[in-house]
């Protein structure tokens, strides 16, 4: 018996192992350099990617750029956990590339934005977007920034702080209004440091950037009226992860943006991206073009 329950006991142990290597393999969810740009050189017009790197002292950051620098530049920005190649399909698109050049950052703690070490204040990852986009604003004269979940609070309050960098912004799915989001019970015990090391670094950023969503939106509720841009809302109607309440609060809150349009797609959760591409398409074509109408409250 004793014999069996150790050899249980082995094969369990082993069982766990494998799990922690796979998930820590799998969950990194990033691509390196060299396979990131082969993924994005699959493009219709032949164009190659270009990485780069910014050191600003206090965070180092990766983003990955494709297009022509005529063209006016799009900025897109990641939820948790995720990096820049999320954005593959976007990133491809025929239709953004003849009229754009594209640009995905990996935010900090993801990809290869130092990999692992969580960067919870959204003020700080603000700016070091801000960082690439000073540089960017350069060469292109308009700049529009496109964030998904998490990432569209970190565009939100890059439009705060920034106004002058960007002309329009697109919150997709975004969380907005504080407490108004799903946490799941598994991100407090494994935020302790006693479970802590057994998660992949990805898992352990996402919880630490969770469990400060409220505070940091909290810091942002007085800022939104410095938003100035021309901003598209779309969120879905069953969004059980990031709820529809931050799309109302976005469209309360903001009272100086130049153009407003309020999109709420019925039936779609958090999946925009795989189920309403071609309306995101849409959206970022009316944002360069300034073809939205002041207020538009539209439910598809």
């Amino acid at each position: 018996m004793q014999k069996f329950l150790r050899k249980k006991r082995f094969y369990f142990s082993l069982a766990i192992l494998g799990f922690l290597v796979y998930s820590y393999k799998t969950l990194e969810l990033r691509l390196p350099d060299k396979e990131l740009i082969e993924v994005l050189s699959d493009n219709p017009y032949g164009l190659t990617p270009k990485i780069n790197y910014l050191d600003k002292g206090f965070r180092k950051i990766r983003y990955v750029e494709i297009g022509h620098d005529s063209l006016p530049l799009i900025v897109f920005v990641h939820g948790a956990p995720s990096s820049s190649n999320f954005w593959e399909s976007l990133m491809t698109d025929s239709t953004l590339l003849r009229e754009a050049k594209l640009l995905a950052v990996d935010r900090p703690g993801y990809g290869y934005s130092g990999f692992g070490k969580p960067e919870i204040s959204v003020e700080r990852q603000a700016a070091v977007i801000a960082s690439v986009l000073e540089l960017k604003k350069q060469k292109h004269e308009t700049i529009i920034a496109h964030g998904s979940s998490y990432g569209g609070t970190v565009v939100a309050r890059l439009a705060m702080d920034y106004p002058e960098l960007l002309n329009g912004i697109l919150l997709q799915s975004a969380s907005l209004a504080p407490g108004a989001e799903k946490t799941y019970w598994i991100s407090y015990p494994t935020s302790h440091w006693l479970l802590k090391w057994l998660m992949p670094p990805t898992i352990n950023v996402a919880n630490a950037e969770k469990l400060n969503h409220r505070p940091q939106l909290e810091k942002m509720a007085q800022l939104w009226d410095q938003i100035k841009a021309k901003t598209i809302i779309m969120h879905g109607t069953i969004d059980k992860l990031i709820y529809p309440e931050n799309a109302f609060f976005a469209k309360e809150k903001l009272v100086n943006a130049q153009l407003l349009d309020f999109r709420l797609f019925e039936g779609r959760g958090h999946d925009l991206l795989w189920n309403k591409k071609e309306e995101l398409i849409d959206g970022l074509q009316k944002l360069l073009h300034s073809e939205i109408h002041p207020d538009i409250s539209q439910t598809y």
